[in-house]
């Protein structure tokens, strides 16, 4: 395997990153989020409209266990579920509540056989995606094309001591936020744009698949009815 240079973007430095620090409830578990794009972490520095710092590591990925979401064998289900599993949804209906169980239990991976995880990043606007999806009022067409088109970029999680134990801090760059705020703002707000046009376009829903559809059909990740959408 080999070495990577990875990126947190934050308010503050960040030289000595240690995983009970982080959060529970992130898109995959505890863990130190990054990200293997510069550009993309100064953004996430800025969110605040602050100014901030792009933290860089280099992470060396031998004997480290990846799990990497775009690679082939894996859907946007997969994602789906590890979310549902470690985000917190409102699931405020029946339907929700049983598509979350049926999600995880087919759909899921166990994070903890992993070190390092690769994948979208939920934020506020994909977070929406996922939601309205589990919702059954977005179908499964939508949400892979909606993902793509978002260009929120993708992260590099550290999700276990041992990874931990493979990154060393090399230095951290600062963020401008009059420069990188507006650049974060716009791409947020272009993802929200692009969730908003998918509900709205959304015509085909008899070819389609809703949550609804998946479970009554008991469907599975190598199913060929999802995986003609997610291919297209």
């Amino acid at each position: 395997m080999r070495k990577i240079t990875i990126y947190h973007g934050s308010e503050k430095i960040i030289n000595a990153p240690a995983i009970e620090l982080g959060k529970k409830h992130n898109d995959y578990g505890q863990g130190f989020y990054c990200t293997e794009d510069i550009e993309l972490a100064k953004e996430w520095a800025c969110k605040n409209d602050h100014d901030g710092f792009a933290n860089v590591y280099e992470l060396d990925l031998k004997d480290l266990r990846v799990l990497r979401l775009s690679s082939n064998g894996y859907t946007i289900l997969n994602w789906i579920a590890i979310l549902l599993k470690y985000r917190v949804f409102s699931l405020d209906t029946p339907l929700s509540r049983k598509a979350r169980d049926y999600i995880i239990e087919y759909f899921g991976i166990n994070v903890e056989d992993y070190d390092v995880i690769i994948g979208y990043r939920a934020d506020d606007s994909y977070f929406s995606f996922a939601d309205a999806f589990v919702s059954n009022s977005l179908p499964l067409s939508s949400l892979n094309k909606a993902l793509r088109l978002g260009k929120l970029g993708e992260q590099v999680a550290l999700v276990s001591q041992k990874a931990f134990e493979h990154l060393k801090y090399i230095d951290s760059v600062v963020a401008e936020s009059k420069i990188y705020y507006p650049k974060f703002f716009s791409r947020d707000n272009n993802a929200r744009l692009t969730y908003r046009n998918e509900i709205a376009q959304t015509e085909d829903v008899l070819d389609d698949i809703f949550v609804l559809d998946i479970i009554r059909q008991e469907m599975r990740n190598d199913d060929p009815r999802i995986q003609r959408i997610v291919s297209e």
